[in-house]
């Protein structure tokens, strides 16, 4: 096993009228002015944006708002939060919605205490060394965001997708109810599930050994995620498989399911934010398009975790050599994104890309990447552009 640090702050509060619980929150946050930023959607409207918005009100606080986060969340509506902060004398953010939303709002909070460009901090010129504190209100179970250390912005104007992770971005509190999660659509929710399961399988297939504690706890998150997004397919109204999936959100992404890892592989991240800042697709679904082809071009370089993988979290029943085995759960795994209707490929994205468009795909991966991505095996822009390849059927 490797050594580890653990940090998760974020107060978690979960269940049923959760939100209830918002005002306390706030004012044991100190918050005097609160920035309420949203999405574009229909998730924050009628009785959810009145309980938040009142909530501000309750606890004393003053309240501006900023919606309009889509998905794959701007670089530009990001600037104008932290302008929107700084002539309101914002101290305090509340994010309510998906993880684009959350990521929106750790951006417009490192912005505004830091001051200067905030794009320096996703492209790596500079460290943030203040943020404003935040809270959230996830709608959606998915990117983790509400208890992680990390997100992802896009720059329209340069077509880059981003990441970060620091530290003080990790929320003050997440208020939890499952019961928001309940009118998301069914693609939504498939997405969501994918990008949860991928969260945990990125930290699990990795170039080294494990703590085999880590390991059973990964596994059976994997299993669960898959167990109730089909429960969900069946049923989207049911309430506890809702529960399940929004709390194995919060547990992939906030550093447990990678303890004593090499960190993890992160290479169909880093494949799909490509995919998804051309051609601006649902974060979920860039990595189900194109994880299948990762997966068949390193296997071989990680055969032991493939096939623990296939065993322990896809239920492939243990007869046969490691390689077949492997070869079976990332079949298995395929058949679980079309059961869900997300896409294994290019062509069911509805993407048919150039070879041109695939070869500078696979340069700024490279680029993004400082040259080279992945523990599982170490993948260099003729690596990417293999896989893009073998995505599009070329």
């Amino acid at each position: 096993m490797f050594d580890f640090e653990l940090n998760t702050p974020t107060r978690v509060v979960f269940g049923k009228d959760s939100l209830g619980q918002l005002p306390r929150l706030l004012k044991e946050s100190g918050a005097k002015c609160v920035l309420v930023h949203y999405g574009s959607g229909k998730a924050f409207c009628g009785e959810l944006k009145k309980k938040a918005l009142d909530a501000v009100g309750e606890c004393g606080a003053k309240c501006v708002e900023l919606g309009g986060v889509q998905p794959n969340p701007r670089l530009s509506l990001v600037e104008e939060g932290i302008k929107l902060c700084k002539s309101a004398g914002v101290d305090f953010i509340l994010a309510v919605g998906g993880g684009s939303a959350i990521d929106s709002a750790k951006a417009i909070a490192l912005g505004a205490a830091c001051g200067g460009d905030v794009w320096d901090f996703y492209s790596g010129k500079r460290t943030p060394d203040k943020c404003l504190p935040i809270g959230v209100v996830p709608t959606i179970a998915a990117a983790g965001s509400e208890m992680s250390n990390s997100s992802v912005i896009t720059n329209e104007k340069t077509g880059e997708k981003c990441g970060r992770n620091v530290e003080m971005t990790r929320p003050r509190f997440a208020v939890m109810d499952p019961a928001l999660t309940l009118t998301v659509p069914p693609y939504q929710t498939a997405c969501g599930c994918a990008d949860i399961l991928m969260h945990t399988l990125e930290r699990y297939l990795n170039g080294g050994e494990t703590m085999h504690l880590t390991d059973s706890l990964c596994e059976a998150l994997m299993s669960n995620v898959v167990a109730a997004a089909k429960v969900l397919k069946k049923n989207p109204a049911d309430y506890e498989a809702r529960a399940n999936i929004m709390w194995a959100g919060s547990l992939s992404h906030n550093g447990l399911m990678g303890c004593g890892s090499d960190g993890g592989d992160w290479s169909t991240h880093a494949l799909g934010h490509e995919i998804s800042a051309k051609y601006d697709i649902a974060h979920g679904a860039s990595m189900t398009a194109v994880w299948g082809s990762w997966a068949r071009h390193v296997y071989k370089e990680s055969l032991n975790r493939f096939h623990l993988f296939a065993v322990q979290a896809m239920g492939v029943r243990p007869n046969g050599t490691r390689e077949s085995l492997a070869l079976k759960g990332i079949e298995a795994l395929e058949e679980w994104f079309a059961f869900l209707g997300l896409p294994t490929s290019f062509k069911e994205l509805g993407i048919d890309a150039t070879d041109e468009e695939l070869a500078a795909m696979a340069h700024a991966c490279a680029v993004h990447c400082g040259g080279v991505k992945g523990t599982c095996k170490k993948l260099r822009e003729e690596d990417m552009l293999e896989i893009y390849r073998a995505a599009a059927g070329r």
